[in-house]
Order: C-alpha cells, then sequence, then structure tokens
C-alpha cells in the first residue's frame, strides 16, 4: 500500500525540539498556534526548505553547489514529501511599475489579444508586437513620461503656501532652510527684489522668475551678519525654486531632503498620453471599441463581462480563443473576492492580503496536481465575507489533487481544516513542541493547547459596555479612490472599530484621509513616529518609492484642535534588508553597546560603544560587512541570504567578540529572545524599558538581532506600536493603526487589546481598520464602509455601537458581527 503521509522525523528548525509528526496528503492541514511557537518554521523552515533543496538537486551541479550556502533544514528524515509550492506573506514591496496585471500575468494575455486580433486604424502598416503594448518596454512607454502616466510639476501654490509672508520670512516654503535658504534669500536682495514685501503684493514677472527661472546668475553677495561677526563678501549663484525642488528629488542620495521636497510637487497626468502610459501607435489600436488603457482601467469583473461575447464565440481564432482564457482567469479573481480590482492598480497600493489571493489564483489556473502548497495565513486582512470565497478555492486546489499546509489564525478557516498540527504551548523556547496532530475535533482534548479555547469557544471573553465619547472629529465632503463625497464622523476619547469587505475604501478613509487631514492641521513639526524609519534604518532601508501620492478633497473638517498628536503605525516593514532589526529600530541597542563599552577589557582596549556597532568598520566583519548574511543569487530563482561563512552570523570580528558582560558576548545578546534579554538587561533601565513595551504587545518571542527581512507585517507593526509606547505622551493623541490584529493568534490579539484599551483609557483616542469580528464587537464605536469594494464601495453603510451596526440592513458586515456579539452576550 502506498504511504498516505508526509513524515517528519527529529525536526529542529529554529525553536523545534526534535519534534517528530505524521501528516497527511491530499488534505487541508491547519497549522497554529501562538506567534513564534514553531508553526511556521515546521510548515515553511522545515517541510518546504526540505522539498526546495530536493528540487535544487535534482537539477544541476551549480544548484547543489548553492544548497551549501542556503542551508538545509535541520531535520533528521522526512519521507512522503511531494514537490512543494510556498505562497508567503511578501515581506519585500513591489515597485510602482508592478500592477494586478503584471502579478497575475493577465496584462500579457491583454497585450496579445489586441496584438493579434485588435482593430488597427486606417494605414496602419503591420500588426504591432505585444509589447508594443506595455508602458513597461520601451517600445510600447509614451516617451514624455517614459510609461508612468504621471509627470511631476511645481506650481506656485505648491511652492507658495502662504502669500502673505514676504521672502525674508519664508514665503518660499520649498528653499532649503539654514545657510543655503538664507543665501538664496541674499542673492535675490542683490539682484535687486524686494524680499521684504508680502509675496502676493510682488509684480507677477518677478514672482514668475523667482520660482521658475532656468537661470542661474552668479553675483557677488555682501551679506549683512550680527555685530562683531565677519562681513565677508562671497560669489553667490542663484537657483529658483523649481530648479532646487526638481534637482534634490531626481538626485538626492539623502532620503529626508527628497521625502521635504515632494510634499511641494504635484503629480498631474502626462500631457502626451493622458496618463495612459503608452505611445499614441498603440492607444490607435482598439478591441470592442476601447483601447487597451481604456480596458485595463476597468475593474476585472466588468472586463470579464465585456470580452464575455467575444469569447463565447466557436472556433480557435485569436480573439475568442484569448478572451476565453482571460474570463476564465478574471473569474476566478472575482470568486476571491478581488473582482473590483483594475488591471492597471500599482501593486504597491495592494494589501498583503490582496497580493497573496492575486498569486493564490494564479495557482489556480496552473493545472497542477499532486502538489503540496504551504500557504501563510491566506485570510489575512480579508473581511469573513471574503474569507467563505478563499475556503472555496482551497478546496478546488485540494480537489485537484492537491495538499494544501496552511499557517492560520482565523479560527474560522481552522474549522474548516480536514486536520489540525497545533504547535506550542507558548512562544520561543517555551513552544516548539507538536500538542495534537490530527481531526480538528480532537483538539478538544490537548489541554496545553492555547489554541483549543478560541477554535471551541470554551473561554469567550465578556461582553463590554461602550464608553462615553469626548468629542468628535468630523470629514466633509471627502472624495479620493472610491470614496465620494462622503461625511464621516469619528467619536474621540472612544476606540473605534472601521469595517468592510477588501476595497471598500477602509484604508483610504482611515490611513490617508483621516491622518493627512490631522497631521495637516498639528503641521510638521518634525520627524513623527509613523515615518517608515526608524532610529535604526539606515537610507538603503527607506522606501524609494518617487510616486507623490494623489491627495484627497474634502469641502471641511471640524473637531481637530481636540486633538494634540498623531500616530500612524502601519505594517511597512521596519526595514529591508539584514542590517535593519529588531533592536536598532527600537533603539535598545543604543543601551546595550554602551553596556558593552563600559567593561573593564573594553575600556582597557580604548573601544567606545561605536566599536559594537555592526555599522561601524572597526568592530563589524568585514565579509559580510556586519549584515551575518550574504545574499546569494539563484539565477532564474529568487535570490536568498545565507550566513556569512567567516563569522557565521555573528555580525562582528573576532576581536570584538573577545568583549564579554556576564559571559556572553555582543552577538549573543542580539541571539537572545525578548523574553530572555529582558532578564539578563534587567538592571539596565534604557533597556529594560523597551524590552517590557515589547513584552506587553505579545513579541517576546522575538530575537533582539532578528532581520527585518523576517518579520510579518503584523509584527512589524506591533514593533512600531511598542517603540510609540515607550515615549512619555502628552495630550490627546489619536493612534491610527491599519489592521493591527493581523498574524496574531487569538491569544496574541487579546494582548494587543489590552494595551489599545488601555491608551483609551489614558484618554487618547484609538481607530483601528480591522477585520476581526472579535475586536469589532469590543470596540465603542463601528463605522461600516460598503456594501462592495471598489465602485460599489466608498460610502458608510452603517455606523454607531456594534450592537447597532450589527442589526444594520444592507451591510455585509453586519451578519458576522450579531454572529460573535451574540456569542460575546452568551458567555
Amino acid at each position: 500500500m502506498v504511504d498516505s503521509y508526509v513524515r517528519v522525523r527529529g525536526a529542529r528548525e529554529h525553536n523545534l525540539r526534535g519534534i517528530d509528526v505524521d501528516i497527511p496528503r491530499d488534505a487541508l492541514v491547519a497549522f497554529t498556534g501562538v506567534s513564534g511557537s514553531g508553526k511556521s518554521s515546521l510548515a515553511f523552515g522545515t517541510l518546504y526548505a526540505e522539498a526546495q533543496r530536493r528540487y535544487f538537486e535534482s537539477v544541476a551541479p551549480y544548484a547543489r553547489r548553492l544548497i551549501h550556502q542556503v542551508g538545509a533544514p535541520k531535520v533528521e528524515e522526512i519521507s512522503g514529501l511531494p514537490p512543494a509550492v510556498a505562497l508567503e506573506q511578501r515581506r519585500s514591496a513591489p515597485t510602482s511599475r508592478s500592477s494586478v496585471g503584471t502579478v497575475t500575468t493577465l496584462s500579457n494575455t491583454l497585450r496579445m489579444l489586441f496584438s493579434r486580433a485588435g482593430d488597427y486604424p486606417p494605414g496602419s502598416t503591420g500588426r504591432l508586437d505585444s509589447d508594443a503594448f506595455s508602458p513597461n518596454t520601451a517600445a510600447g512607454a509614451c516617451p514624455e513620461c517614459h510609461g508612468l502616466g504621471t509627470v511631476h510639476r511645481v506650481t506656485e501654490d505648491s511652492l507658495v503656501p502662504d502669500p502673505s509672508r514676504s521672502i525674508r520670512d519664508g514665503a518660499v516654503a520649498a528653499w532649503p532652510g539654514a545657510w543655503q535658504g538664507k543665501n538664496l534669500r541674499d542673492i535675490l536682495a542683490t539682484l535687486g527684489h524686494d524680499i521684504d514685501r508680502p509675496w502676493r503684493e510682488l509684480p507677477p514677472a518677478d514672482r514668475e522668475w523667482i520660482l521658475f527661472t532656468d537661470e542661474q546668475p552668479v553675483v557677488t553677495v555682501h551679506p549683512v551678519r550680527e555685530a562683531g561677526r565677519i562681513q565677508r563678501p562671497y560669489k553667490g549663484q542663484y537657483m529658483s525654486a523649481r530648479r532646487y525642488v526638481l534637482h534634490t528629488f531626481a538626485d538626492s542620495k539623502s532620503e529626508p531632503l527628497r521625502k521635504r521636497v515632494r510634499e511641494f510637487m504635484t503629480a498631474e497626468p502626462c500631457p502626451a498620453c493622458g496618463g495612459r502610459r503608452l505611445r499614441p501607435e498603440a492607444l490607435a489600436v482598439t478591441f470592442e471599441g476601447h483601447d487597451i488603457a481604456t480596458l485595463a482601467g476597468l475593474p476585472l469583473a466588468t472586463l470579464a463581462e465585456l470580452l464575455r461575447p467575444t469569447a463565447a464565440r466557436p472556433g480557435d481564432e485569436p480573439a475568442p480563443a484569448l478572451a476565453r482564457d482571460l474570463v476564465a482567469r478574471i473569474e476566478i479573481l472575482t470568486e476571491l473576492g478581488l473582482g473590483y480590482l483594475g488591471m492597471d492598480r500599482p501593486a504597491p497600493t495592494l494589501s498583503a492580503g490582496e497580493l497573496q489571493r492575486l498569486r493564490l489564483a494564479t495557482q489556480l489556473r496552473s493545472g497542477l496536481f499532486g502538489v503540496v502548497y504551504v500557504l501563510d495565513e491566506p485570510s489575512a486582512g480579508l473581511h469573513p465575507a471574503d474569507t467563505e470565497a478563499l475556503l472555496t478555492v482551497l478546496r478546488r486546489l485540494k480537489e485537484a489533487g492537491n495538499t494544501l499546509f496552511v499557517v492560520e489564525h482565523d479560527m474560522d478557516v481552522v474549522r474548516h481544516a480536514d486536520w489540525i498540527v497545533d504547535i506550542g504551548p507558548r512562544a520561543g523556547e517555551h513552544g516548539g513542541r507538536v500538542l495534537h496532530s490530527g481531526p480538528v475535533a480532537a483538539l478538544a482534548d490537548a489541554e496545553h493547547s492555547a489554541t483549543r479555547p478560541f477554535l471551541f469557544a470554551t473561554e469567550p471573553p465578556p461582553a463590554r459596555t461602550p464608553r462615553t465619547p469626548t468629542g468628535t472629529l468630523a470629514l466633509h465632503g471627502v472624495t479620493l479612490h472610491n470614496l465620494r463625497d462622503l461625511d464621516a464622523t469619528f467619536p474621540l476619547g472612544v476606540f473605534t472599530a472601521v469595517t468592510g469587505v477588501s476595497g471598500s475604501g477602509k484604508s483610504t478613509l482611515v490611513t490617508r484621509v483621516l491622518a493627512e487631514t490631522v497631521q495637516e492641521h498639528l503641521g510638521a513639526t518634525g520627524p513623527r513616529p509613523d515615518a517608515d524609519t526608524g532610529p535604526g534604518a539606515s537610507a538603503a532601508d527607506v522606501d524609494q518609492a518617487t510616486e507623490p501620492a494623489p491627495r484627497a478633497r474634502l469641502t471641511a473638517a471640524t473637531g481637530l484642535d481636540a486633538v494634540d498628536r498623531l500616530v500612524r503605525v502601519d505594517q511597512k516593514p521596519i526595514g529591508r534588508t539584514p542590517r535593519s532589526n529588531l533592536a536598532t529600530y527600537t533603539g535598545l541597542f543604543d543601551a546595550v553597546r554602551k553596556v558593552f563599552a563600559a567593561t573593564d577589557e573594553a575600556r582597557a582596549r580604548g573601544y567606545t560603544a561605536g566599536r559594537f556597532s555592526f555599522n561601524v568598520p572597526a568592530g563589524r566583519c568585514e565579509t559580510c560587512q556586519g549584515e551575518g548574511f550574504t545574499a546569494v543569487e539563484l539565477l532564474f530563482l529568487p535570490g536568498t541570504y545565507a550566513p556569512c561563512a567567516d563569522c557565521h552570523g555573528a555580525r562582528y570580528n573576532p576581536e570584538t567578540l573577545q568583549i564579554t558582560h556576564r559571559d556572553r558576548t555582543i552577538a549573543d545578546v542580539l541571539g537572545l529572545t525578548v523574553d530572555d534579554a529582558a532578564e539578563f538587561l534587567a538592571d539596565v533601565p534604557a533597556a529594560a524599558r523597551s524590552l517590557r513595551t515589547l513584552q506587553d504587545v505579545g513579541l517576546g518571542y522575538l530575537r533582539l538581532g532578528q532581520p527585518a527581512t523576517e518579520l510579518s507585517g503584523g509584527e512589524a507593526q506591533r514593533i512600531k506600536l511598542a517603540t510609540e509606547l515607550q515615549r512619555t505622551r502628552r495630550g490627546h493623541t489619536l493612534y491610527l493603526l491599519d489592521e493591527p490584529t493581523t498574524g496574531l493568534h487569538p491569544a496574541d490579539t487579546e494582548v494587543l487589546l489590552r494595551q489599545l484599551h488601555g491608551l483609551v483609557d489614558a484618554g487618547h483616542t484609538v481607530v483601528v481598520v480591522e477585520h476581526d469580528m472579535g475586536v469589532v464587537a469590543g470596540a465603542d464605536h463601528v463605522i461600516d464602509l460598503g456594501p462592495g469594494g471598489g465602485a460599489e464601495g466608498g460610502r458608510i453603510v452603517a455606523a454607531g455601537t456594534p450592537a447597532e451596526v450589527a442589526a444594520a440592513p444592507g451591510s455585509r458586515t453586519a451578519g458576522y458581527l450579531a454572529r460573535r456579539r451574540a456569542h460575546r452576550e452568551r458567555s
């Protein structure tokens, strides 16, 4: 008989404790456990890694050589393991040229349709190649905007936001500060311009020249300095405000400078292509009366309806054959709740959940069978209504003869599994054991399982009485993306959950419109805790996206004076290379380095705290330049990182590692978990405070030196929240969080919610975009957007207490919220 199980023996990857486990094939298997328990180490670090290693060994000696660099998983034996495909939550951000069409390869088929079956204008010399319909190729891209569809402009309004000011008082806000800005003002005065009159009173010709001239005159400046300072003349060269902004944006290596000047730019549709990104000859070709840019901009569900008559025509001609392929692939995306997306939607604007579903749909059309699909929280970022569609697709993959290993925290998905592997009981060194491997119902007998009470609802949380708001913040006439003339009211001093299906406009309303409106009211007062980088991030870590985002329009905003401070906590990575990590981002590593510099041996050698930075040549390993990893390129496969061959991941040179504190090197401390470090560094106040807040948000299992590239979006968000919780809070703070429970086990969600509700109890306001109905049921106020996604959304369907929204007609959230509330009240 054929053995129908994947049998794992002696798995010791990360915190796994030499586990043995048998997992059935041809089944939907859920891997559960608290964050850091070891479930991903088993599913991805062991099972998928071993399948990948066997694949490499089967292809070529060159690939086998690379295996030694990447490393094999720590496991004694795995039998019965088929080939595997991994669908992970991508940690890296896609580029602005990546889109829904490129991720799914739908754009390739659409371009082929226009190339082979499009209607060409009279006089055309021949059919265009499919590349001519791509804005990402030289053959197709509009030469004016290089295929981006937008051009960057500066206007008088953007450069001079307050025309009542004089040049001396900073009317030209886009100019640099300090000496360079004063230099430009002195040059203008030398050229005869009045720098003390209000800007609006200057002659239009002078204003035009000051802001937009391409001339760069050189003049001798006689600066007026304070008494006692040297009054030495110098040669100064003038640069217009436009030239300074565009030059800095294009050429500066300083991300803070580029980010600052980006505020003074506007993105406008390209005048040559009208924002359609392509050359005129490509846009002249039509299909069913539309050019390719128009079809790429339609919601996928609408595009499928337009193509359906062509797809229904019999025959193997290019038009019906290509249309049938497009319609079939779009139907899967629509089934997954993504029919509201357009093919030209930029990939950076998609959530991690949307990206993973796009890749899942692509796999469903691949026709593979006998494969293990290893999925990383496929329900992340999904409304319960979308989760039901996801389960349908997962079942179809299984019915096609495949096995699904799903790392999952959503109990609704886990209940639909055929088999459950529960790892725990806790995180880090307190986990790594298989508590149960068997049918889902049998988990009820696993007394140490943290998953059991949530799966079988043995300990439901108590119902809570909603708090009374202390005031309101209202936005009127909001228009951005699919929000059209929307009025929204946010109560202050309470916990508000913003809900709705994917694409309904939740994140646009909260993380864009509300955040930007409050920030503009407060004024740009320097670095904010919500910035993409933290104290330890380098310039290389910062997102290099160059597209200024479209700005929201609104007619009025009230209640802003009640907010003294804004904190946005998002799921962007805290860094984009292994050099960025938990310790550097939170700032606690500064305290650790000072501890090592204060040891007797370090002082005797003259080592300062800088010696213990892996970013400084003196102390770091020069082979990997302090990263602990070296990049491994796999030619036609995605690149990866491998431990440095010299320092073996320690990051430092041998001399630095000779210094110890309580018998541990600086590399040993970076290898400690937060929980262990809290004990080891309990007498270092600056480090202890940071470590305590990390434990408070449920991150005690993470290692201090864990690279940013290994952290999930949810972990990155909680690290940012912990960094913020360390700060002394003054005044009324508005906290905005985008799906903070993504990637969290229900037990970890409870830990996080205690912190967030504690902020509200302290007098602050918390607004979360959330899909977890348990979180929503415990909120004070709910704003539900919808009813659908894309053009079918963008409206407030219901608003009020959880009880009121649960009873609202026309809300797709109401039924799920009502069920969760009933469960709470039964408790």
